[in-house]
Formats: C-alpha cells, structure tokens, sequence
C-alpha cells in the first residue's frame, strides 16, 4: 500500500505534528508499506529519508521557522505522480481539497485532525461586552467547516475524546480515535536522576511553543507562588516563540531561577531535561493530545496539566494531577504530586507512558487506512 502523508507547517521547529508525521511514516515503512510525505519548501525538492521520499511544494514562510501550502494545485499535482492507495492529510485548511481529488480517483482519504478548531481560534477573539455572539458565530462557523471535512474525506482521525468533539457534535460519520505514541527507547528515566542536584531543590519544566494559545506565563506564575511558600525552585522552560522575550524579562524582574532553552533540536537532549525535573508542567488548555506530557511520563517525571483540554485524559494518580489553568492551580497541583513518594511517582509516570508505544498508534492508523477500524 502507498500512504502519502500531506502536512502544512512542518518543519524542524514543528513540535508535535512533526513528531507524529515522521513517527507514523517510519512505522508505515517498517510494515512494509510504500509511504511519501509532501510538505511546504521553499521549492520543489526531492530527497530520499529513512521513512521514505520527501518532497517539498512551494509554500511562503508565515513565521520563523514555518510555511505553508497557499496554492494546493501543486500538491494535487505531485499526488497525480506517485498515484497514492491512501492519502492521509494533517491538515484542515488548504490541502483538505486533497479529499475531492481522492474522491474522484477512488482513492481513500483520511484526515488526521491535530487540533481542535474551536479551541483553537476562540483565545483570538475580541473581547468585546458582546462576547457571547462572537463565540456562537465561531462555533456556527467551525462546525460549518468541520461539516465539510467530514463530508469530504473517508474517515477522520482524533487523538483524544476532547479533539473528538467538535466532529461528535456534526455528527462525523466516520469518526475514530487513535492516540499519538512515545519513544519509550528515547524517553526513559535517567539511571541518576539526582545528579547534580542542590538538596531541597524543586525542578520544574514547561515544554512547548511560547506562544498565546500554549498559555507559557502559567509556568512562571506557578514557580513564583511556590517560591512564595518556600520551595526552592528551578525553572526550565524548553521551546521557543513570541512570547520568548517578554517571559524572559518576567522572570528577570522577579529574580526567578529560570533558564530558557530554547528549541532543542535533539530529542535525546530533551529527554535529559525532562529526566531531571521532579514535574513537568503542561500549561496549554487547549491542547489536542499532550504528547510533551507522553514524553515527560516517560521520563519518569509526573506531570501537572491544565483540567481543560486533553492533556489531563492522560493523567492517573501517580502519573500526575489536573490542574486549574492558573499559576495558584498549577502551584498547588505541584505540592501534591511532591507530596507521593518519590520511587513511587516516577515509576508511576513511567508505567502510564508505557501504555502508549508508537507502535500502537501505527497499528491504528493502518487499520484506518485500510477500512478496517
């Protein structure tokens, strides 16, 4: 079977969504499938990689670091050429027209639905004293949009039962849920977690993008009001965005111990970092999976999440707590995971990861593509 992968705003800096494309890909070939991904460049490119060809389509830059396919016809064109059994789309804008041309040619289509569209664009809304129409008008104009994907495309993929309901509530006919992996050779707990430690200290980490949406600022609140009750805290804050400079200066003005990473390109470094931390903190309510959560379980590093979104779905007693999104719930969902036996969280942590290898996400995903699930 030839599985073509579609992804806008792939790249190196791409977090998530780059990290399930290739770890599907990879897993695709070693089934013995033929798979290709096609993605934004700078212009046509081809190049051979361990999960098969890539081939990039022009696509202009929106941000450092990302583009995206504005004109798909190039696309359709290339997917003309390599004559693909199964197209599998992660994305809901330009390239879902990668559904029709499926449709004409008898060619399944799968969308893989990486975020949650509602949750997504509600945080840019105006706040205005009209609030509410807004948010009715968004959610009528999301659903109308989630309608038309799941009209167009065979079947749709969420990750989580939050990223399933925006399609539940259209009633998605073909609906199905695979959750996202770990490497759980990569991520794995340290052999000596307390090297290096000051005794008494406290280390937390955030991963992700430093952006609105991710709700960065709620790390740095909740090491301050830690700090506040005594705790000797460290900081780190691993990824990159617009936020960046503004949360230095934060945490600058407030003589916080945090240091900033930055986007760290090898994942064996992260996984150094998370190793080394007692909680990771997952601040993004809107977030569709949690797969920096997955990554830190398997650290064994428990973990505090934000009680809305999907994050938490991960998430039992002795692998972490959800929290409030706020720097207060964050602090006191801290104290409680501090307060389990350390051994005892870790290899809590450790053993909840354990239930999501990649390999299980693949076999889903195949079943997917091929009608079977």
């Amino acid at each position: 079977m030839r599985i073509v992968q579609l992804a806008n705003l792939y790249s190196p800096v791409s977090g998530g969504l780059r990290t399930a494309v290739d770890a599907l890909g990879r897993g695709y070939l070693a089934a013995g499938h033929d798979r290709v991904l096609v993605v934004p460049g700078r212009s046509y490119t081809r190049r051979q990689t361990e999960a098969g060809p890539v081939v990039t389509v022009p696509g202009p830059s929106i941000a450092p670091g990302y583009r995206f396919v504005l004109d798909p016809r190039p696309v359709l064109r290339v997917l003309d050429r390599l004559g693909p059994d199964v197209v599998e789309v992660s994305d809901k804008a330009t390239l879902a027209v990668a559904a029709r041309w499926a449709r004409r040619r008898g060619v399944r289509s799968v969308l893989f639905s990486h975020e949650r569209l509602d949750a997504i664009l509600a945080p840019r809304l105006p706040r205005l004293p009209e609030r509410l129409p807004v948010e009715r008008a968004l959610q009528q104009a999301t659903d109308c949009w989630n309608r038309r994907l799941a009209s167009a495309f065979d079947a749709i993929v969420v990750t989580s039962a939050f990223a399933a309901a925006e399609f539940v509530r259209v009633g998605a006919p073909a609906l199905h849920r695979v959750p996202l992996g770990v490497d759980l050779g990569t991520f794995r707990p340290p052999p000596h977690a307390a090297a290096g430690r000051v005794a008494g200290e406290v280390r937390l980490i955030n991963l992700g993008r430093l952006s609105a949406e991710k709700r960065p600022e709620l790390a740095l609140e909740a090491a301050i009001e830690l700090r506040r009750r005594g705790m000797d805290v460290k900081l780190d804050m691993v990824g990159e965005g617009p936020l960046g400079p503004a949360l230095r200066r934060a945490a600058g003005r407030e003589g916080l111990r945090a240091e900033f990473h930055g986007h760290v390109r090898s994942r064996a470094d992260v996984a150094r970092l998370l190793g080394r931390a007692d909680v990771a903190l997952a601040t993004c309510p809107v977030e569709s999976f949690g797969l920096a959560v997955l990554e830190a379980l398997a650290c064994g590093t428990p973990v505090v999440a934000a009680d809305r979104g999907a994050a938490g779905e991960l998430l039992v007693r002795g692998a972490g707590v959800a929290a409030p999104a706020t720097g207060t719930g964050f602090a006191d969902g801290v104290a409680e995971v501090l307060g389990w036996p350390e051994g005892w969280r870790r290899a809590g942590a450790r053993r909840r990861a354990e239930l999501y290898p990649w390999s299980a996400t693949v076999a889903g995903m195949l079943r997917v593509h091929t009608g079977g699930d």
